[in-house]
């Protein structure tokens, strides 16, 4: 189906079960510890060995030589693999270091050998058998000292490196108030609980393995481009997972060394990254320093607004586009962006939930408020001045849809703005120092084609295949909504299938395009199966209704179930876009207030309040948006308060590379939240008139958490994360 018009009225929009509250269908399997997670995968294939991997002790170098013998001797073991003998290997479109490292190593912990044995015991012991020498060779690791050598790079996704409209210099230079000012942002890590994990089996020449990836058929692409066989040889197998942010967007080395082990050991075998590897062998959000500028009339109007960001990353990676969110969210005339890349040893730099506008927000929306101070305005009224309703850098672009001012007022209301006293410093509850912050929140609307296959059996159950994965998220859910609701049936007669290369294949989960354009693709299919339908009980398919289980057309009505007949009826198609998302600028925006209290004596800080109010477009299931949103919230307050990978930066590692020394907010960290949505739906965007939710809740909390700290204690911290030792010295006097 090919979407190249705005959508009109469409079964969708009966909104009987689409739109609802609805509990996920996958709850009850995940709370009762049934639902089958990669490595748990003791049913699909018998007789599994255990591999166990052992990472590079250097971060950039060589390997001399490397002994197994005594490793290979030991009890249990089956085989040992390294480079030398896993035969030759390809690297696959989305790496950027070679999975499988040796003699050369790229990075810390860069996989060099696999050990397999018949238990994890035995393989984690051979593993410590196996010798390598090195030779160490000088590496880069310190993105301060390696910014001035930094580069221009054409980032495959994110837009070009530079944009410039107008004369932004002149204007600068010009503007009556000016602010021109540096924040930084660090290394952080994904930290989903379950690991990367797999288990790989061979059938003669073909490979199925079972692992834990949110994008089945770039994973299948690359692991055949890897092993360098045809990709109809390899499966790909991901129905659940525990956690990915981005960090299982592509195959990673768990999943290939499970399918060299296999092979080498000629069984099954399973594969898990150990938490410090998870950390330094596959990927992270890489760390920032962002250069914003912004001139503004004495009456509030940015008249200049400038963004350069530096970030680093391994030979061949891209820049974090953390300037994105920059060129399209506030007005000026003239403007300037700039994206450059150092070099830097560390392991890749890539993906993690909303990669770009994370890092960037939390720098732009404290210099908002910083620009709102000197022009002694309120910064939600800053905010609201400089709105445009079309592309600032295009100007000819409007927006689809754009509700940030309604995002703005009515969490304002709600959440007592006018109360806040714009006085930093000055409020206090008995030892505590409080203060309310706001960022606006900004994160576009991605479309990417994506397919499904809908089958309709003489019992009248529906049942979904699409390679479409939920990372809990809520896939299941929407799609079974998407479904019911083109079907005319109850959720209790569909069945969703995902995560599965042999299903056809969906846009994956990723970039908060999953919901949107997976649900999309479902509705196509069922366009499809509607029409074969009608078509086989001699309906004329525009007057035909589906409801209540049943097929009507004027005063004709049969059951779903029959006009499917014992062989049952099966369609398949995906949706692909036209040129509407280059008519329209297609985002989404919300607003997010925090409320904080620093103690005035130790500078501890606790939250007390937080509210996003989110507008994108038809909310397909309010209860699971709800659950991403309020989990976006508590990563962004995680990223502002304690989320930092500590660089050695002697000897290239992630030093706090355990769930010890790499924190995340605990229950105890955050307080009550609250969601608003705003009613919107966008006719521009798809079918379904829905966009993503999942990354909105993210972009804007670290900056409001920053600017609530801010109007707290009279201290601006520019240097994430917000810890006590930057408040402690510069905290008002104790009366």
């Amino acid at each position: 189906m090919k979407f190249d018009a705005p959508a009109t009225f469409n079964p969708i929009d009966r909104l009987k079960v689409v739109g609802r509250p609805t509990d996920r269908i996958d709850g009850p399997l995940k709370a009762t510890g049934t639902a089958p997670y990669a490595y748990e995968r003791h049913d699909v294939v018998p007789n599994q060995a255990y591999g166990y991997v052992v990472g590079s002790a250097i971060a950039k170098g060589r390997i001399a030589s490397i002994d197994l013998k005594d490793a290979a001797a030991a009890p249990g073991v089956l085989a040992v693999v390294t480079a030398q003998n896993a035969g030759k290997l390809d690297k696959g479109e989305f790496n950027v270091a070679r999975l499988f490292g040796g003699p050369d190593i790229q990075h810390y912990h860069q996989a060099i050998a696999l050990v397999v044995a018949e238990t994890f015991e035995q393989a984690r012991a051979a593993a410590q058998l196996v010798r390598v020498d090195y030779v160490p060779a000088k590496g880069a690791f310190d993105l301060a000292a390696a910014k001035d050598a930094a580069i221009k790079l054409e980032p495959s996704f994110g837009g070009p490196a530079d944009t410039a409209a107008g004369d932004f210099a002149g204007a600068f230079a010009k503007a009556p108030v000016r602010l021109d000012a540096t924040y930084s942002t660090p290394d952080q890590s994904h930290a989903m609980m379950e690991p990367h994990a797999s288990i790989a089996a061979w059938d003669g020449d073909r490979l199925t393995v079972w692992t834990s990836n949110q994008m089945i058929d770039w994973g299948t692409t690359d692991m055949a481009k890897t092993l360098r066989i045809g990709k109809e040889k390899v499966r790909l197998v991901s129905p659940y997972i525990g956690g990915g942010f981005g960090g299982k967007l592509f195959l990673r080395a768990d999943a290939l060394l499970a399918a060299l082990g296999a092979r080498a050991a000629k069984r099954p075998v399973k594969v898990a990254l150990p938490r410090p590897l998870m950390i330094n062998n596959t990927t992270h959000r890489p760390a920032t320093i962002q250069r914003i500028r912004i001139g503004a009339t004495k009456d509030g109007k940015i008249a200049a607004i400038g963004h350069e960001s530096w970030s680093g990353n391994l030979p061949g990676g891209d820049p974090e586009t953390a300037v994105g969110q920059t060129r399209l969210l506030y007005a000026g005339k003239n403007r300037m962006t700039a994206m450059r890349t150092a070099h830097l040893d560390l392991a890749e730099g890539n993906a993690m939930r909303a990669p770009g506008e994370a890092p960037g927000m939390m720098a732009l929306e404290i210099a908002i408020d910083e620009m709102a101070e000197k022009l002694n305005l309120d910064p939600i009224e800053f905010r609201i001045r400089n709105d445009t309703q079309v592309d600032p850098e295009h100007p000819q672009r409007p927006f689809s849809q754009r509700q940030l001012i309604e995002c703005l007022r009515i969490g304002s209301d709600r959440f007592g703005w006018s109360k806040r006293n714009p006085a930093p410093g000055k409020t206090r509850d008995g030892r505590w120092l409080v203060g309310l912050g706001v960022a606006a929140a900004f994160r576009n609307n991605l479309l990417a084609p994506s397919g499904a296959r809908v089958r309709l059996d003489d019992r009248g159950i529906v049942t979904v295949e699409t390679d479409m994965t939920d990372i809990g998220t809520g896939s299941y859910t929407i799609i079974a909504q998407t479904a019911a609701e083109m079907m005319g049936v109850s959720l209790d007669k569909v069945v969703v299938r995902l995560g599965d290369s042999a299903f056809p294949v969906s846009c994956g989960s990723g970039g908060q395009f999953g919901a949107n354009n997976s649900t999309s693709g479902v509705y196509a299919a069922c366009v499809k199966l509607r029409e074969a339908v009608a078509r086989k009980l001699g309906f004329n398919s525009p007057d035909v209704a589906f409801v209540d289980g049943e097929v009507r057309s004027g005063n004709r009505s049969v059951a779903l179930a029959e006009a499917a007949g014992e062989r049952g009826l099966a369609a398949e198609d995906a949706i692909e876009y036209g040129e509407l998302d280059k008519t329209y600028q297609q985002s989404t925006f919300g607003a997010h207030f925090v409320e904080v209290a620093v103690d005035a004596a130790t500078a501890e800080i606790r939250l007390r309040r937080m509210l996003a109010v989110c507008a994108a477009g038809r909310i397909l299931n309010p209860k699971s948006a709800r659950s991403q949103v309020i989990g976006a919230m508590t990563m962004g307050a995680g990223a502002a308060l304690m989320e930092e990978l500590v660089v050695d930066k002697r000897r290239g590692f992630f030093v706090n590379h355990d769930l010890a020394g790499y924190e995340v907010p605990v229950h105890a960290d955050i307080p009550h939240q609250d969601v608003i949505f705003l009613d919107e739906t966008d006719p521009i965007s798809s079918p379904m008139k829905a966009k993503g939710v999942g990354e909105l809740g993210i972009c804007g909390v670290g900056a409001a958490v920053a600017n609530a700290i801010y109007n707290a204690t009279g201290v601006r911290v520019r240097d994430y994360p917000i810890t006590l030792d930057k408040l402690l010295d510069r905290l008002p006097e104790m009366a």
